[in-house]
């Protein structure tokens, strides 16, 4: 706890459960933590202490590779422990209470549910899963550390009907749209805390409250990296969807000023951006020294690249299709700048039956891409 103590992430109200839930309970007994730049295996067996000190640090952890597929080579991290300090501050975010009925959407490991059980009583907790294994596992911790939480194995994109309404409903994994199902599951006034990942990059963590018309809104409180909502990951068209024939096709050349790097290096200004174009998403290739960006739209018909090379004081531009997207990228960037690069905090989102809108410091200041 002493890392949450000395960042003051951890509320007062919650100490008493960090204090009694042991975090290693809830951890299988291979491991994987980036402590030195890259994901690190751990086995418990073999490095007794060097596991029980990566089960207290406050780090990520990483418990499941590409969906537990046996045959996997672990390129893909799909399910974790997150680091204690994001568990803290969402579970302040959450602002649950004696007497709420919470649902958790990833039980993942289990921890973050028996944390809630801890402090509301298992009976006011339900939590849910999709993958089969990671469920099993996470019961039988739940149970050996003595937390009875209702753990269900199914689609979280769905809720969970059946003990609806929630007062709170907290999600661990990350996703670009909010689903309908959890607004119409939460209590007017109720709250919803879930990481938000748009699709072409960056992510923070969206705090809204529920109204009493069916919709919910509200502003994202901080930056958050999570593994996707499974039924929310996004596979790209391949290339030759977008451009037929030979390079390079029927673009335009165009030059720009702004190195495309300087979005992609800025977590912030990437997720600006991406909240502006929700429907764009990028692939980026090496050459040499540089890189070329590839921009696309969802829809199939506009794409772009821009070559970054390092030095360059100008970058050739490509495009093709109704949609200029670097011009619409730079676009973006230029408005984030020009309003004095606004952190995560200005920005927020509401949800409505009919879609999601994200907004600059006010819900009737919606993003030029989200204006209908």
């Amino acid at each position: 706890m002493a890392a949450l103590t000395d960042t003051g992430s951890l509320p007062t109200e919650w100490a008493p459960a960090f204090a009694a839930v042991p975090r290693h309970a809830f951890l299988p007994d291979t491991i994987w933590a980036d402590e030195d730049g890259g994901d690190t295996e751990c086995s418990r067996s073999e490095e007794p202490e060097r596991w029980m000190r990566l089960a207290y640090s406050d780090l990520p952890i990483v418990t499941q590779w590409d969906d537990g597929a046996v045959d996997g080579d672990r390129s893909t991290p799909t399910s974790s422990a997150s680091m204690p300090t994001m568990v803290a501050e969402m579970l302040s975010d959450l602002d649950a209470v004696s007497g709420h009925r919470v649902l958790e959407i990833g039980t993942g490991t289990g921890y973050n549910a028996a944390l809630l059980a801890h402090r509301l009583g298992a009976e006011m907790v339900s939590t849910i899963e999709v993958d089969a294994q990671v469920t099993a596992q996470a019961r039988t911790a739940l149970r050996s550390a003595g937390y009875t939480p209702e753990v269900v194995c199914g689609d979280g994109s769905l809720g969970w009907g059946v003990r609806a309404p929630y007062d709170r409903i907290i999600s661990t994994v990350s996703l670009r749209d909010i689903p309908p199902a959890w607004v119409a599951q939460t209590r007017p006034d109720g709250v919803i805390v879930s990481p938000v990942s748009p699709l072409l990059g960056g992510g923070a963590v969206a705090r809204l409250t529920v109204g009493s018309d069916g919709t919910a809104s509200g502003p994202f409180t901080r930056s958050a990296a999570f593994m996707m909502l499974r039924q929310q990951r996004y596979q790209g068209t391949p290339v030759d969807a977008y451009l037929p024939g030979d390079w390079p096709g029927d673009s335009g050349q165009s030059w720009t000023s702004l190195d495309p790097e300087a979005i992609g290096d800025d977590w912030l200004a990437q997720f600006a951006c991406a909240l502006a174009l929700p429907d764009v998403y990028y692939r980026r290739n090496g050459f040499g020294s540089g890189w070329t960006w590839w921009l696309f739209d969802t829809a199939v018909t506009s794409w772009a690249t821009v070559d970054s090379v390092p030095g360059e004081s100008r970058f050739e531009v490509r495009q093709s299709g109704p949609r200029q997207l670097w011009d619409e990228m730079e676009a973006a960037y230029t408005r984030w700048t020009a309003s004095g690069r606004p952190g995560y905090e200005r920005y927020g989102l509401t949800v409505t039956p009919a879609g999601q809108t994200a907004w600059l410091d006010e819900p009737g200041n919606p993003l030029p891409g989200h204006r209908k």
